[in-house]
C-alpha cells in the first residue's frame, strides 16, 4: 500500500458509495488510502435514492455538490402520501422553501451511477484498486489481514469494511449475523419520462400506500428518468440480490385494482428488478482491533426513511474526523466513531422497520387513524433529527 511517511496505511474495502465517501472524506483530513473493489468497473447497480440536507450538506463540504446537481433533482415536494385506490393527497412538504429553511440545503433525487460518479471526483484514481475480490479476512492479534483472490495479502494500519449487507468484514469482526425474512419484496425499475405519464414526472417524491404494498416515484438523470419502487410480500421466488429480475406482469398483478394512473406508469416501466428485505438487528458493537465497519456493512436498514446512502456519507464524515482527531491512537478514534454512529444508525434501522408496518395496514379504523394523522403532521420538522444531523457538531460535542 502507497502511505505518506508516518502516517497510518488505511484499506477500504467496497467501491460503493460508503467506500468512496469514505476515502474522499479521509483524503479531504489528510489521510491517504487504499481502496479494493471486486468489481472490474465501479458501477452501482440498483437505480434512484433520495439525497435529503444531511447528506447534500456533506457533499457541498467535500466539494462535489455542483458535480453532483448537474444529474440529480431538487425536489419541490416530498413526502407526498396518496391513498392507493384514488390517489388522494394524505400529506405532502414543500421542500421548495422549506429544507432550505429549516436545514439550509434542498433535497434531491438521483440516479445511484451519478452520485457514485460525484463521489468518485473526490477521489484520487490511483487510490482505486479494481477487481480486487477478498476472500478472507483474519485476525491476527488486533491486525486485521485481507487476502485477494489473486494471491495479494494486505496488512493494513486501519481496515474500513464498506463491503455491504453480505460483508466480509462484518463477519470477521462480529461473525455471523441473524436474520430473518421480512415478508416483504421490493421491485425497483425505471420509467422513460417519454413514456412516463405527466403526474409521475413531477419534482416530487411520491408514496402510494395501500394494504401491504406501497409504491414510491420520482424524477432521476437529469429528469430522463422516473424512477420507482414498489414493495410487497415477499414470494417464494424473491432473495436478497440486486441482480434478480422480475416481469412487469408480475408488478402489475401486485397492484391491480389500484389508482389506473397508477397502473399506466407500472405498465411503461422496463424490466423491474426483484429483491428480499430481509431483517437486522443493529449490531451491539462493529468494531475489532484496527478494523471497523460504515454503511449497509453496519447497518443495513429498510429503505422506508431514504437514509441508506445519507447515513453512509454520515460515517464517513464521522470517521475521518475522529481519526482526524486523534492520529496517533486509531483504535481509541475507531471506538470513539462507533460509540458516536452506532446510536443514530440503530435509531433509524429501528424507525424504518417501524414504517412497513404503518404503510401497509389494511383499510379500517387503524388505517383512517393513519390516515389522519398524516394529514394533520408536519413530516419535513419530525424528521429534523435525521435532517439537521451535523458530523463536526456530533464530534466536537463529545470531546
Amino acid at each position: 500500500m502507497m502511505t505518506t511517511e508516518g502516517a497510518p496505511r488505511i484499506a477500504i474495502l467496497g467501491g460503493g458509495i460508503g467506500g468512496l465517501a469514505a476515502s474522499a472524506f479521509l483524503r479531504d483530513k489528510g489521510f491517504g488510502c487504499d481502496l479494493y473493489e471486486q468489481a472490474t468497473a465501479l458501477t452501482e447497480v440498483g437505480a434512484g435514492l433520495v439525497i435529503a440536507p444531511n447528506a447534500a450538506r456533506l457533499l457541498r463540504r467535500l466539494g462535489v455538490l455542483d458535480r453532483f446537481i448537474e444529474r440529480a433533482v431538487q425536489m419541490e415536494t416530498g413526502w407526498e402520501f396518496r391513498r392507493w385506490e384514488n390517489g388522494a393527497v394524505l400529506s405532502a412538504e414543500n421542500l421548495g422553501e422549506g429544507c432550505i429553511r429549516l436545514y439550509g440545503e434542498h433535497t434531491y433525487t438521483v440516479h445511484r451511477a451519478h452520485l457514485l460518479n460525484a463521489l468518485r471526483s473526490a477521489v484520487p484514481e490511483h487510490s482505486i484498486h479494481l477487481g480486487k475480490r477478498c476472500v478472507s479476512v483474519e485476525f491476527e492479534g488486533d491486525q486485521a489481514v485481507l487476502r485477494f483472490e489473486d494471491g495479494e495479502t494486505v496488512r493494513p494500519d486501519i481496515l474500513i469494511g464498506a463491503d455491504g449487507v453480505h460483508s466480509c468484514v462484518r463477519s470477521a469482526i462480529v461473525g455471523p449475523t441473524q436474520t430473518r425474512e421480512s415478508g416483504i419484496c421490493a421491485f425497483r425499475g425505471l420509467v422513460p419520462a417519454e413514456r412516463a405519464p405527466d403526474f409521475a414526472k413531477r419534482r416530487a417524491q411520491t408514496l402510494w400506500i395501500g394494504p401491504d404494498h406501497h409504491l414510491v416515484h420520482y424524477p432521476v438523470s437529469g429528469e430522463e428518468y422516473v424512477n420507482l419502487v414498489a414493495f410487497a410480500p415477499a414470494g417464494a421466488n424473491s432473495v436478497e440480490s440486486w441482480t434478480a429480475t422480475a416481469t412487469v406482469d408480475e408488478l402489475l398483478d401486485e397492484f391491480a385494482g389500484w389508482d389506473p394512473r397508477l397502473v399506466e406508469l407500472i405498465r411503461a416501466a422496463d424490466t423491474p428488478g426483484r429483491w428480499a428485505l430481509l431483517d437486522r438487528e443493529p449490531l451491539d458493537h462493529w468494531n475489532r482491533g484496527n478494523a471497523t465497519l460504515l454503511g449497509d456493512a453496519a447497518h443495513p436498514m429498510f429503505p422506508f426513511f431514504a437514509q441508506g446512502a445519507a447515513q453512509a456519507i454520515e460515517d464517513g464524515a464521522v470517521l475521518a474526523l475522529c481519526l482526524a482527531a486523534d492520529p496517533g491512537n486509531p483504535t481509541a478514534a475507531l471506538r470513539r466513531y462507533e460509540e458516536l454512529r452506532r446510536p443514530r444508525t440503530a435509531r433509524l434501522q429501528e424507525v424504518s422497520r417501524g414504517r412497513s408496518h404503518i404503510n401497509h395496514l389494511p383499510d379500517g379504523p387503524e388505517q383512517q387513524a393513519r390516515d389522519l394523522a398524516y394529514s394533520q403532521a408536519d413530516p419535513l420538522k419530525a424528521n429534523g433529527w435525521i435532517y439537521e444531523y451535523d458530523p463536526e457538531a456530533a464530534v466536537s460535542a463529545s470531546t
